[in-house]
């Protein structure tokens, strides 16, 4: 039975070419590089690939025409022609405020509350 990459490669039924290219990178180069990296664009027949760093970078660009040679087995031949590579721009999600490492308020440690709110208008003043 064939891998359904080839035979949507074979059939091209209502996919771009760059459709076509960025569903067949996984099939080509396997599990493990398709962690590392992933197929952005497809200009003219060069393949536009984002990889982690540049040490990815290096490796996939000595192992090019293997490549292009399983992608041309996967989606068909004249799709991809070429590859390039490069480091992918580092994406940092949103972070939750820790609370736990707030320090805390030097003032709570103020057993009267008078003195405490003293201790507090005073600091208010000195800090203004």
């Amino acid at each position: 039975m064939e891998r359904a990459g080839r035979l949507i490669g074979k059939l091209r039924l209502c996919a771009t070419p760059e459709e076509l290219a960025r569903a067949g990178w996984p099939v080509a180069v396997g599990q493990r590089i398709a962690a590392h990296s992933v197929a952005v664009a497809l200009e003219g027949s060069r393949l536009l690939v984002e990889v982690e760093d540049a040490v990815w970078q290096r490796h996939l660009t000595t192992l090019q025409r293997q490549i292009v040679a399983r992608m041309e087995a996967v989606v068909g031949p004249g799709v991809v022609s070429e590859i390039a590579f490069r480091p992918m721009v580092p994406r940092r999600l949103p972070r939750r405020e820790d609370r736990s490492a707030r320090p805390a308020d030097e003032a709570d440690a103020i057993a009267d509350p008078g003195f405490r709110r003293l201790y507090k208008v005073a600091r208010r003043k000195a800090t203004a």
